[in-house]
């Protein structure tokens, strides 16, 4: 088979989107899941002025333990003068904080979010299709600024809006990961292009080849800057100050919330529950998930204890990268790597498919390497500073739950649990497992 000759596969797509469905359709824009514009800093109306006030004094306001007093002497401001996308978005952020700082902000958990919060967290998190907590999207998406003329995939030019700490660690913790979106921007329309080419008549061996090999050194620019998060932020700022805050109520027991969080709607009552919600993870990050299905990475539902963590994360994804996603996967079953196995099966020993079958390999090798450096940073910044002291006057949450599992001896180290509440070494380490078994191609064709 000849690099040039035609590719025939045997399936075509089964709901291939239509000329008339864009990137923008789906709220992904020229920089990729990041917006296309850069993120309010504040919102123009002044009556949200009560909520900006207090997120401006944040750092402070938990530093003196001040700040569910002041979240008590907030009123309860509706949502209806919020109007355009970018106000939604910043009031998801400012909302997040405040949430995660009253729930984390005290010697222990507060079970209970009162309605100032509440009702209006509600309403915002309906309105973009987010659960009501801080996520990956609020904490970094939508949460940075940059110099003057900043290029985004420099993470020196850009700086968190806000923060809980105060500290350049965490601004530069949060901006690291839109700086590792903004490498990877072009990654959506190529690879929504490649798929458009590859099922037409026309497609040859050297565009997938072309295709893969981008994405193993889009991949390989991903782990060199990710990195560069040792340049900024502290292992122990992070672990002790920066992460409690970022918990969710899942699986958060050991850290004061057995029954998760009570989001109380006052007098008008509604559907007041207890929710048991995941926390800011960049496995929310529709890149990684983009990146898992056009390789074919398939994530076994129920290993480590976690169910279908993969799929489940989606919902806490903004509602346009879910649904690109979603029709992505519908209409490209296992992504490249069913291409990739149906040109291996019906033509193996060809050098041109060979070449394929090693740009394949190489990618995935790729997105493997990118796992193990996550893993490499978590025993950096969580390992090492879990069975390290903390100071005094920490109270109960995350990080003194793991740093007393980590301590006590009894195997603690594989006990630890990430700010999504998963088992955080076993679920990471089979996640790159099951990445590099993609290059196993005779299973998806016999799936």
């Amino acid at each position: 088979m000849s690099p040039c000759e035609p590719v025939t596969l045997s399936r075509k797509p089964t709901n291939n989107p239509t000329p008339s469905t864009t990137l923008e359709d789906y709220t992904v824009s020229s920089n990729g899941f990041l917006p296309e514009h850069l993120p309010l800093e504040r919102l123009p109306d002044p009556y949200y002025t009560p909520w900006e006030s207090l997120t401006e004094s944040l750092p402070v306001a938990l530093a003196k333990q001040t700040l569910r007093d002041s979240v008590h002497c907030l009123p309860v401001l509706s949502t209806d003068r919020l109007s355009t996308e970018p106000e939604w978005r910043r009031a998801c952020v400012v909302l997040g904080f405040l949430t995660h700082a009253y729930i984390w902000g005290g010697d222990k958990a507060a079970e209970i979010l009162p309605p100032q919060l509440t009702l209006p967290l509600l309403s915002v998190s309906s309105r973009l299709g987010l659960p009501p907590v801080a996520t990956y999207a609020s904490l970094n998406l939508w949460n940075f600024r940059t110099t003057l003329g900043g290029n985004l995939t420099d993470p020196a030019a850009l700086h968190a809006l806000l923060t809980f700490t105060g500290t350049v660690s965490e601004s530069w913790f949060y901006t690291l990961s839109v700086a590792l979106e903004a490498r990877a921007a072009h990654l959506p329309g190529m690879i929504l292009s490649g798929f458009t080419a590859l099922c037409s008549p026309l497609a040859t061996l050297t565009t997938l080849q072309e295709t893969l090999t981008e994405i193993a050194h889009t991949l390989a620019s991903l782990t060199a800057l990710q990195d560069r998060m040792h340049d900024h932020c502290d292992p122990h700022v992070f672990y002790h100050r920066i992460r409690p805050f970022l918990a969710g109520s899942w699986n958060m027991g050991a850290a004061g919330l057995e029954r998760g969080v009570f989001y109380d709607e006052g007098p008008a009552m509604g559907e007041c529950q207890w929710r048991r919600l995941r926390g800011g993870s960049n496995g929310q990050s529709a890149l990684i998930g983009l990146l898992d299905w056009v390789l074919g990475v398939e994530h076994a539902p129920g290993a480590a204890g976690e169910g279908d963590y993969h799929r489940e994360v989606k919902e806490y994804m903004p509602e346009g990268h879910r649904r690109f996603l979603a029709d992505l996967e519908e209409a490209y079953p296992c992504g490249l790597r069913k291409m990739v196995g149906e040109l291996v099966m019906a033509d193996g020993g060809s050098p041109a498919v060979a070449a394929v079958k090693e740009a394949f390999d190489a990618a995935v090798a790729a997105l493997g390497a990118f796992r193990n450096r996550h893993l490499q940073m978590v025993t950096r910044y969580i390992i090492i500073p879990s069975r390290q002291p903390g100071g005094a006057g920490q109270g109960v949450n995350l990080a003194t739950a793991s740093s007393a599992r980590a301590t006590s001896g009894g195997g603690g180290r594989e006990e630890l649990t990430g700010t999504g509440g998963t088992a955080l070494l076993p679920f990471l380490k089979q996640s790159r497992d099951e990445t590099f078994r993609a290059r196993r191609l005779q299973e998806v064709q016999a799936a």
